[in-house]
């Protein structure tokens, strides 16, 4: 095994099987919750506390990390994570499962902070590309993998079992790793407001993907199962929504790079409200129509993050690479946050077609600004490499890296999440 493969196997391997088991609870929360009867909204609520856990992550977590290492951290963060996968087989309290998931987000953010920050140490710029992509295709990989071990098991409290295991078996590669832990530099933060200042365009795009990715994720399974559809088949509905999402990435990536990201993205966002209003009209459909229709929906909203973030970067300088992509995770975050809550609230008011309604106004706005930030603003000749991220992005390069890796921090490769989280 060679020396840089040995130095990040650990953390590749402790990801899979925490997306996993993030991926059996985008399927279990929404199902469990659906079968007993709670209302849209409280399930938006419960799927909201998994990212506002994550937004606290994204402004506490690494004081932990610099506390006690990497290492030690990675431990503490899945530990509790499993602590709180099995407390949940205790109450069946809605309000209870969304504190359980709030600190549940509040954890993940920090593993994923660690995971990304050793990645980045443990790598040099010729093989920097490759190992996010490795990195990129685990964590799709066990994401899309988590509901349909989900649906192997087709139990709550089993699963939620398995969850905590599997969350206590991924911090074991990490626990057991003789490599050291990364050198700490000073951090430094890029706030929203300077965000929004020096790419408006690129800022709301990734606060829009939070926000639409998080709602579909959280509150599409709620909606099948309302038309009738078997729970037996809304894992594997996931599951291709996710690498739906997955395989556009890269082919979204070289069309940005070649026809700009401003047009990628508005021919995104107009497919995507298509596909939304076909799916407000067509919830009665075959499986399979829907099938069609999720993995459009996931592909065409999946790459919003990384054309958000890749049109930020054309306007910030190198030295604050690190420093914007911890700017564009709160950004992210902050639009998880609000979207199933906001979802939920109108599907309860208005029926279970209305979130995709809802999906398809929100696009339309977007895409209608965009249109205008393209007329005020134009283009910058050289446009920086297209971000590739995960359905929900975490938080690479959170932890500022030594100032050599700084001035040579990577911009075509950025976080990511599946989708439950």
């Amino acid at each position: 095994m060679p020396a840089s493969f040995a130095s990040i196997a650990p953390v590749l391997l402790g990801v899979l099987i925490a997306e996993v088991a993030l991926g059996m609870m985008t399927t279990l929360i929404p199902l469990d919750l659906a079968s007993h009867g709670v209302r849209a909204s409280v399930i938006g609520a419960v799927g909201s506390g998994y990212f506002l856990g994550f937004l606290l992550g994204t402004l506490t977590c690494a004081r932990l990390v610099r506390a006690v290492g990497h290492i030690r951290a990675f431990a503490v963060f899945l530990a509790v994570a499993a602590d709180c996968a099995l407390l949940m087989t205790m109450t069946d309290t809605p309000m209870m499962w969304a504190v359980l998931r709030l600190l549940m987000g509040w954890m993940l953010s920090g593993m994923f902070l660690v995971a990304e920050s050793w990645l980045n140490d443990k790598t040099d710029n010729a093989n920097r590309g490759r190992t996010f992509g490795a990195y990129l295709l685990v964590s799709w990989g066990g994401a899309a993998m988590g509901p349909l071990a989900y649906g192997l098991l087709r139990n709550a409290d089993r699963s939620l079992v398995m969850v905590g295991l599997a969350f206590a078996t991924a911090l074991v590669p990490m626990a057991l790793t003789p490599v050291s832990n990364p050198p700490l530099g000073e951090r430094r933060r890029f706030t929203l407001k300077q965000l929004f200042n020096t790419s408006p365009m690129g800022t709301t795009c990734v606060i829009a993907s939070g926000f639409v990715n998080s709602s579909f994720y959280t509150l599409a399974p709620v909606y099948l199962e309302r038309h009738g559809h078997s729970p037996h088949q809304i894992p594997d509905f996931l599951s291709a929504c996710l690498v739906a999402a997955l395989l556009v990435q890269y082919p979204v990536g070289m069309a940005a790079d070649r026809f700009g990201r401003r047009p990628m993205t508005v021919v995104a966002l107009s497919l995507a409200v298509i596909v939304s209003i076909l799916f407000s009209l067509l919830g009665g459909a075959p499986f399979w129509v829907l099938i069609v229709l999720g993995c459009m929906l996931a592909g065409v909203t999946a790459p919003l993050y990384g054309l958000g973030a890749g049109q930020t970067n054309d306007h910030v300088a190198r030295s604050d690479y690190v420093a914007a992509s911890g700017g564009l995770l709160f950004a992210w975050a902050v639009g998880s946050s609000v979207g199933p809550i906001v979802a939920g609230v109108i599907m309860n008011h208005a029926g279970v077609n209305a979130l995709f309604v809802f999906l398809a106004v929100t696009l339309l706005a977007l895409s209608g600004f965009t249109l205008l930030r393209i007329r005020r603003r134009p283009g910058v000749e050289s446009e920086s490499a297209f971000v590739p991220a995960r359905a929900a992005p975490t938080q690479m390069h959170e932890l500022d890296q030594p100032k050599d890796l700084q001035d040579e921090a990577p911009v075509e490769v950025a976080s990511g999440r599946g989708s439950s989280t």
